[in-house]
């Protein structure tokens, strides 16, 4: 297990602005244009609602019905309003279409305001409204064709031929009624069912933002505050050797050489920490960006794989060859790149089926893979989405202990990230631990 410091590459605000620009992508070209232009959305609406209706308004028109066609012309109208007031649509328009079908019961498509309008209300309401909703809407429609089955109305419905059942006009209302009922239970479904992804959506983007707020401040003081803890520990070690040797200095010569010996060795191991931290850190840090103070340790990779688990990715995950070193730094770069590969697999996968992650231990080289098999997981070079500072982000990394990062296509239209570290010799100790496989 690799216990890390719980902190993000990305501050919250970025976080949440990059998952609203994913889901803005994953709707389409047309859905997105419609979808930044609501009131053309509107349009698209109604007129696909009076295409469906027209014929229902030219034949009660030929009939002369005239209000046939002004009722369906005032469901129209309501629909433009079922934005802003859907409750309050689906009331007007289950009125309206009551009253047409009364008129003209056996028109095609009578009760499509109906769909547009529950659909609308799904988008607002709860499930369990929403489902009353559409239960109140129907009844009175299944009344009136429970009446115009059983009901003495003989000539509301036109014969096809001469030989036509006597029982087609039964046949015909009880067809119909489980017509209006199947497409009422669509229409709310699917706009339940919007809301459920979009609710999902909004919780993905929870999630990063909360994650990302674990570290308030930038990466780059992250990295000076780790340096601070390795700055402090080794310091204090050699104002400690170095006044033990000066007292021996006279006494015991031979003594006071092994502890300037050792304290040469903590000198050079810090200097080493020192450069492997400072040199990711940019020259463009802002002064007093965020505290000094060291990071109080908590979360591992087990939590980190446990957040993207919930978020919705099939996460699978091995562990193989001895045991990682337990230097803070290493460990902190395993995290990060991990954590990066997965956060561009969670923004940019779709179809997602499976997405692999090995870690695997050989000698002196550390290889960290991440393998998904979805589409579209490529992370984009330009501006569009994200900030495109990924990759370039693990390749710092990966140079701190001389290693490479290869990033492409992988089988099956899938992204692959496999990032190789080669650990320097005072992280090579321990290299006998037991290979351990499977799912943290």
């Amino acid at each position: 297990m690799i216990d890390v410091l719980p902190a993000e590459d990305a501050p919250a605000t970025q976080a949440g602005a990059s998952f609203a620009e994913i889901t803005a992508r994953r709707r389409g070209r047309l859905r997105r244009y419609l979808y930044r232009r609501p009131r053309m959305m509107d349009a698209v609406v109604v007129a696909a609602y009076l295409l469906l209706v027209a014929p229902t308004a030219v034949d009660a028109g030929l009939d002369g019905q005239w209000a046939v066609p002004l009722l369906l012309g005032g469901v129209a109208g309501a629909l433009l309003f079922r934005r802003r007031h859907p409750a309050a649509v689906l009331a007007s328009v289950a009125v309206l279409e009551f009253a047409v079908s009364a008129l003209h019961p056996w028109g095609s498509n009578v009760s499509a305001g109906l769909w547009f309008a529950l659909y609308s209300v799904a988008l607002t309401r709860p499930r369990r409204w929403t489902l009353m909703a559409m239960a109140t809407a129907t009844a009175p429609l299944l009344a009136l064709y429970a009446v115009l089955a059983l009901g003495p109305l003989d000539g509301r419905l036109p014969s096809i031929s001469d030989h036509t059942p006597e029982d087609f006009q039964l046949i015909s209302s009880i067809a119909a009624a489980l017509g209006i009922v199947l497409s009422n239970v669509i229409a709310a479904g699917i706009g339940i069912s919007v809301r459920q992804r979009r609710d999902h959506e909004q919780e993905i983007a929870a999630w990063a933002r909360a994650t990302a707020q674990l570290g308030s401040a930038t990466e780059r003081n992250r990295i000076a505050r780790e340096m601070h803890d390795v700055v402090a520990h080794s310091l204090t070690v050699m104002v400690t050797l170095s006044d033990g040797a000066a007292v021996v200095m006279g006494k015991d010569p031979a003594r006071a050489a092994a502890v300037l010996g050792e304290l040469s060795h903590t000198g050079r191991t810090a200097l080493a920490d020192m450069r492997r931290v400072l040199g990711v850190l940019r020259e463009d840090t802002p002064p007093g960006a965020g505290p000094w103070e060291p990071l109080a340790a908590g979360g591992n990779l087990a939590k980190l794989l446990a957040g993207f688990r919930a978020a919705g990715l099939p996460l699978h995950y091995t562990q193989s060859g001895p045991a990682l070193p337990e230097d803070t730094a290493f460990q902190l770069t395993v995290y990060r790149i991990v954590q990066e590969s997965l956060t561009n697999v969670l923004r940019y996968g779709r179809a997602l089926g499976r997405v692999d992650l090995r870690i695997e231990r050989d000698g002196a080289a550390v290889t960290i893979e991440v393998v998904d098999d979805g589409k579209g997981s490529v992370e984009p070079a330009g501006p569009a989405l994200g900030s495109g500072q990924g990759l370039a982000g693990m390749r710092e990394r990966a140079r701190i202990y001389a290693g490479d990062v290869e990033a492409g296509p992988a089988g099956g239209g899938g992204w692959r990230v496999r990032v190789v570290l080669n650990l320097t010799d005072d992280l090579r100790g321990g290299q006998n631990g037991t290979d351990d496989k499977g799912e943290p």
